[in-house]
């Protein structure tokens, strides 16, 4: 790396006191990884249904399938449904067992799906494609709350939002990777039964990894050093005063939370377009545009390429600007995610009036809009972290099932307007939809979106504080809110180690005698 970026990275980015590189950074780098391969199996069977569907497009020597365009939208929406059962569930599962083998596992299991694959298709035709992939979407469920969990307890406060950005690249990764490989594959001696076959190949090399290496927390590492350990432990030590080992949920506070509806909004919107995209772009560029297979993938992946780079460009970007003073977070995280929805929902529109007969300027402008949308994951899931770190995880499943809901709809949605891929006017109502959604949610984002502390993130917030921990005199009718709850609500702008004694300062001095 050059010298001046290094030192420009260590000296604004990086805690001058922590370890430069560590056990924490290989967790980062594995969940990554596992983001990968995930994704490789995701979205592979968008370029995978072009393949078996449409034989003079790629390998002739392996088996079509005379699949309706109804019946495609079924295979393409059969993952999601799995995948959205399981978000809330899974952040309960990574709560109790730790993320260790609640990764581990269903990503083993995903890869024997994967080897089933092309037997299951042969024997049962689009029915029993559905249910594997509906069975790996199960599966799959549980890894974006596992992974939001791992990072909030390995990740020290100052380095969370930029480990936070580099684990969540690995979506960018394995879309690229599912996009441009899976056009390769099928073109190859192994056709398209071979994307099954690699896909499985990912996922248990990444089992493998994550066994030997993986860990539920830094105390449980057998590979970290005491000087790291001692400063990732000491960073994440709770301020509160009742820390609780299991802190409980507050439903209700989380629900009525305005800040975390409008962060719903806008994640929903950004699904239903990448919904849309990664599994539909492949037969809009060879209905539309009449590509082959091959450059099909590529095209289809380019847009990933520049998004992932972008994606470190806009971190950077926020970065100065807060450190400077530039410009508060919340005000810039709206304009960030103004810029990764209004930005692409207009280019969304002009590529939907461009034919065969511009396809470099279609694809130029796709590659435009996926650079621009790169900034919703730093107003999306990472800015969960900063709402609640402590319920990161849940929230994490809870806006997924809420954001993902519209995700299996999109495939069928597609499927009921493009009921013939190489008819333009029909994608244009596709396109046209995907603008009108995103125009509408940033609008809810920007007078509502938040990127503050919420005040039920308190450990306490719902806690009978014991007579040991608050040193009550009065042990008789205990509120439901502790102390801190009561600060907490009544002040949501300011922690309660700043607002406790400017709430309650003669409560305070008489415990002080």
């Amino acid at each position: 790396m050059d010298p001046i970026w290094y030192n420009y990275l260590s000296r604004n980015i990086m805690d001058e006191k922590s370890p430069s590189l560590g056990i924490r950074h290989l967790q980062v780098a594995l969940l990554f990884l596992n983001l990968t391969v995930s994704y490789i199996v995701r979205l592979n069977v968008g370029v995978r249904i072009v393949a078996m569907t449409e034989q003079a497009a790629t390998n002739q020597s392996f088996q079509q399938f005379e699949w309706t365009e109804a019946e495609k939208s079924y295979i393409l929406s059969s993952f999601n449904w799995g995948y959205l059962l399981m978000q809330i569930p899974g952040s309960f599962v990574v709560r109790s067992l730790g993320a260790k083998m609640t990764m581990l596992v269903p990503t083993f299991v995903v890869a024997l799906f994967c080897v089933c694959t092309p037997s299951g298709i042969k024997m049962g035709d689009w029915r029993a494609f559905c249910a594997i992939r509906l069975s790996q979407g199960l599966c799959q469920g549980l890894m974006l709350p596992c992974i939001h969990e791992h990072l909030v307890k390995w990740s020290p406060p100052a380095e969370l939002k930029h480990l936070g950005v580099i684990a969540y690249s690995g979506i960018y990764c394995g879309t690229i990777l599912a996009l441009l490989g899976s056009g390769y594959i099928a073109n190859s001696s192994i056709g398209w039964p071979g994307i099954s076959y690699v896909s499985a190949a990912s996922c248990l090399c990444w089992c493998l990894l994550w066994f030997f290496w993986g860990e539920n927390e830094p105390g449980s590492s057998h590979w970290i050093g005491a000087d790291e350990r001692s400063y990732i432990e000491s960073s994440l030590k709770s301020a509160h005063t009742c820390p609780r080992r299991e802190i409980p949920v507050p439903w209700k506070a989380i629900f009525a939370s305005v800040p975390f509806r409008a962060l719903v909004v806008v994640n929903s919107a950004q699904h239903w377009a990448d919904a849309t995209m990664e599994v539909q772009i492949p037969s809009y560029l060879h209905g539309v545009l009449q590509m082959s297979i091959t450059r099909n993938g590529l095209t289809s992946a380019l847009p990933y390429i520049v998004r992932w780079i972008m994606s470190h460009v806009y971190i950077l970007v926020e970065h100065i600007a807060l450190v400077r003073n530039l410009i508060r977070p919340t005000p810039l995280k709206k304009w960030i995610v103004t810029v990764s929805t209004w930005g692409p929902a207009l280019l969304y529109v002009a590529i939907g009036f461009l034919d065969r007969k511009n396809a470099g300027l279609v694809v130029t402008l796709m590659a435009i809009k996926a650079g621009l949308s790169a900034g919703s994951s730093i107003g999306g899931r990472m800015n969960i972290i900063a709402l609640s770190p402590n319920h990161s995880a849940l929230l994490m499943g809870i806006m997924c099932v809420l954001s993902d809901v519209f995700t299996p709809l999109t495939p069928l949605v597609t499927g009921a307007i493009v009921t013939d891929p190489t008819n333009r006017y029909q994608w244009q109502i596709v396109f046209g939809l995907i603008a009108l959604v995103f125009f509408l949610s940033n609008w809810v984002y920007i007078i509502w979106g938040s990127n503050e502390l919420q005040p039920w993130d308190a450990d306490d917030f719902l806690h009978k504080c014991p007579v040991e921990c608050c040193e009550r005199e009065d042990t008789q009718d205990v509120p439901d809110l502790s102390n801190n709850g009561k600060i907490m609500l009544g002040h949501p702008s300011e922690r309660v180690t700043e607002a406790k004694d400017k709430v309650m300062p003669e409560q305070n001095k008489d415990r002080s005698k």
